[in-house]
């Protein structure tokens, strides 16, 4: 029996993606190890969003081999990077690895691990692929193998029609195609007679789940009524797709949590038509007003690219317009980096300074780190529903940690609670980063 070490980057959709390879390899017999140093294959599972996480799989690959010179151990690259750098993973001699499988392909994963004795040649390079993205996998059929926890991802779509021009997605995970909701209700179903209490539904474009006439507001209601699950959170959304039943349902369900991620990318209406974005600032402002008016706490984060190409600087005082405006709870912040086979790697030159990018990022991180500051002292005397996650923190072993509805992160003293429990947490403290309270009873969910 081949051992396996799985190693995953990326997003909540990549760590799904290695439950259900864990399940399709387990089903054929494979075991699985927690260290490359006792696997006989190690696999992978690759982000390529940003090159920096390119960089770190090459670094690791070399890493693990330098660790087990002499061994024969064998190395596949799975994931968006298998897809998007096929060529380059396939064509050059020198990459010591033996295979590589894409985000359709895992299916597939057993017989090439068994074939890498008899291998393709490929211009010098012996490695096996699988590459093929399709139209119709959801993996609808794998049951995934979840690791323990209180919250599940759970894909209910996947792939991407959108075609932003910064953005390998599509080129990487294929076009949309959505699960049916019995098939996704039925998973949420086999989730709650493990004990978990919360379920996270994932979708590169999530909020444009649609199976035959069935839209995400339908599939959140569905999923809402699975005796057991507490708390129902999504990701990735995009801002076009949030109608008005949509909102209403994230507003009134008390399962449906009050957050919402809203990317905004950038501020500009000049730069998000280059993005394609298919917004405009004020549709975007405007889809916040909604939001508050239906929801006035409404929890809301966002994405945002500085240094677009061609973005000027009065451009990115755009942007700047819009954090003020909104205020929103959290942003994840990147400067734009640029990858092959976009169109804006086609199209457009990658022309800001390296020095203006850094001055940008800093500038807007200042700016989310006092408004995350400003929301969460807000929070000071309200008595909170938290989900207990962790019986420690990185910080304190005298700490229990779990999150609030919003999704932020709240710090309690350890006490005869266990992970899965729901606290009422008094706030009493808060930082840019958490929320620290102390608890005033234990809730029967």
């Amino acid at each position: 029996m081949k051992k396996i070490f799985i190693e995953t980057y990326g997003c909540q959709m990549n760590v799904y993606d290695t439950e259900i390879v864990k399940s399709v390899l387990g089903k054929d017999g494979f075991g699985f190890t927690e260290s490359e140093m006792d696997a006989d294959v190690v696999l992978l599972n690759t982000c390529s969003v940003r090159e920096n996480a390119n960089n770190k799989v090459y670094s690791r690959i070399h890493k693990i081999l330098n660790g087990r010179k002499g061994d024969d151990v064998k190395i596949g690259i799975l994931g968006c990077m298998a897809t998007n750098f096929r060529k380059q993973l396939l064509e050059n001699p020198k990459l010591p690895i033996d295979f590589i499988a894409g985000p359709d392909s895992y299916k597939r994963l057993p017989q090439l691990i068994n074939d890498i004795s008899a291998p393709v040649e490929t211009n010098g390079a012996v490695k096996n692929f699988d590459v093929t993205l399709s139209e119709f996998e959801t993996y609808s059929d794998v049951y995934p193998t979840q690791s323990d926890g209180v919250n599940a991802w759970l894909a209910v779509m996947r792939g991407c029609d959108n075609f932003c021009t910064f953005c390998v997605v599509p080129y990487t995970r294929g076009r949309e195609r959505s699960r049916s909701p019995e098939n996704v209700v039925d998973e949420v179903k086999r989730l709650a007679d493990q004990g978990y209490r919360q379920v996270t539904l994932l979708g590169q474009n999530v909020n444009s789940y649609n199976y035959e006439g069935n839209d995400f507001a339908h599939l959140l209601e569905a999923v809402s009524e699975v005796n057991g699950i507490e708390r129902i959170r999504f990701t990735s959304p995009h801002p076009k797709d949030f109608p008005r039943p949509l909102l209403q349902v994230i507003a009134e369900n008390p399962k449906v949590c009050k957050q919402i991620h809203l990317p905004l990318q950038a501020g500009n209406d000049r730069v998000l038509e280059m993005m394609n974005r298919t917004y405009t600032q004020k549709e975007f402002l405007d889809l916040v007003d909604e939001i508050r008016s239906l929801y006035p706490k409404m929890i809301l984060s966002t994405d945002i690219i500085v240094g677009f190409p061609t973005e000027t600087a009065d451009e990115f005082e755009e942007t700047v317009k819009v954090m003020e405006a909104v205020e929103f709870d959290s942003a994840f912040i990147f400067k734009y980096s640029e990858r092959p086979q976009t169109i804006a790697q086609r199209k457009f030159p990658d022309d800001v300074p390296e020095a203006e990018k850094t001055r940008r990022i800093v500038k807007l991180n200042e700016i989310q780190k006092r408004h995350s500051y400003q929301k969460n002292l807000g929070h000071i005397g309200e008595v909170h529903e938290v989900l207990l996650e962790k019986e420690s923190t990185r910080k304190s072993a005298d700490d229990f940690q779990g999150r609030n509805d919003g999704n932020k992160i709240v710090i309690f003293p350890r006490g005869d609670y266990h992970k899965g429990n729901f606290l009422n947490v008094e706030i009493t403290e808060a930082t840019p980063h958490v929320l620290r309270g102390k608890p005033v009873n234990v809730l029967n969910k």
